[in-house]
């Protein structure tokens, strides 16, 4: 079954016979699961611009970050019977499956090429018009980018999910499939690294950086 496809609002009939005024993700997915392509075009819509973001945070590359949002919802609609959702939310799984594209994004790109070009048709990212804004933001992204890297990737990890994304430590964990316990480690000792090599006002301005690609 292709993904591709027109985007259609209604509303999903629960088993009552009830109409929601907004579906579940969860609902959602039992119907993409069932077979209703619908289903999932909503989820994209409903999540799409939150990975996106995400993704630039880490490339700080505009582009790329658009590439990359339709690999992992292609991804995801592989993987749709696998899904994890976490207090009712399917983001957590979303940022697993993004951070494990990027992670593999080369390859990724290459293995999926031919399957983006069917999602032609798809609503994708909608564009700025302001070009300098855009390349700006990448700018301070990049520079933001170049003083994590010298962070373990794990450590990474757990900034772009819990500082930059706002996911709770439960919700990083079942992102990564790793302990809460973990998350918290691996966030207290990137701080501590961040504020050693940077100083405060530095590592202030990586923790805002979750700001940049919200403007």
């Amino acid at each position: 079954m292709e993904l591709s496809g027109a985007i259609e609002h209604q509303r999903y009939v629960t088993v009552t016979g009830r109409l929601p005024l907004v579906a579940s993700d969860e609902s959602l997915l039992q119907a993409s699961a069932g077979g209703d392509q619908r289903a999932f075009s909503e989820l994209y819509e409903r999540h799409a611009r939150t990975i996106y973001n995400y993704l630039f945070r880490r490339l700080a590359d505009w582009s790329e970050a658009e590439d990359l949002t339709v690999l992992v919802f292609l991804e995801a609609f592989r993987r749709r019977r696998e899904v994890v959702v976490v207090e009712g939310k399917l983001l957590p799984w979303l940022y697993g499956i993004a951070t494990n594209v990027l992670r593999n994004r080369r390859r990724a790109l290459w293995r999926h090429r031919s399957l983006v070009a069917q999602l032609a048709s798809q609503p994708g990212i909608e564009e700025t018009p302001d070009v300098a804004a855009r390349a700006d933001a990448a700018a301070q992204m990049r520079s933001v980018l170049n003083r994590i890297a010298r962070l373990p990737r794990q450590q990474q990890d757990v900034i772009a999910l819990c500082v930059w994304s706002g996911l709770s430590y439960e919700e990083a964990a079942a992102a990564l499939e790793v302990p809460v316990g973990t998350v918290r480690s691996r966030l207290a000792r990137a701080r501590a690294s961040l504020a050693e090599l940077e100083g405060l006002s530095r590592h202030e301005e990586i923790e805002m950086a979750h700001e940049v690609a919200e403007r």
